[in-house]
Parts: structure tokens; sequence; C-alpha cells
């Protein structure tokens, strides 16, 4: 199984958050997975659902390609709702 975390796949789009007055660029499916996975449970027990989801897609991303768009919408979808796009 490949670790998310440190897969390169690139995703189907750039996502550029703000957190903590610094922007985080979001280019790969290993960038993201550590994005979302590097905040404690509690920042996003209100988006329990779509975290799951996003860290879902994320680590089948790492493993196909083909998959990073499932992927990236599932990110965006987790990131939209947190209000950090």
């Amino acid at each position: 199984m490949t670790n998310a975390s440190h897969s390169e796949t690139p995703l189907t789009a750039r996502f550029k958050v703000k957190l903590n007055g610094e922007t985080v660029s979001i280019d790969t499916v290993g960038q993201a997975y550590r994005f979302i996975t590097n905040l404690g449970p509690i920042e996003w027990m209100e988006f329990r659902s779509l975290h799951g989801d996003a860290i879902d897609a994320l680590h089948s991303a790492a493993g196909n390609a083909m998959l990073s768009i499932q992927a990236t919408a599932a990110l965006r979808a987790l990131l939209a709702r947190a209000r950090l796009l």
C-alpha cells in the first residue's frame, strides 16, 4: 500500500489556504494528506464525514493517480465547508 503522506501525485487543482495568518499551498496528494491529518481530530470534528471521505479519497489517489479527480473534489468539499477556501 502506498503511503499517502509521501505521495507526489498531483491534484487536479491547487489550493491556497490561509491558516494562522500563513498561506499554505496544497498541490499534491501528500501535501493534502499531511494538511488534513496534522490538525487534531477536534478541529475536524464538525466535518467528520467530509474529513473521512477526503482521507479515503487521498489514500486511493496515492495508489492510483487516476483517482486524483475524486480526491481533489473530496478535499475541495472539506475545505469549502470548513471555510478555508
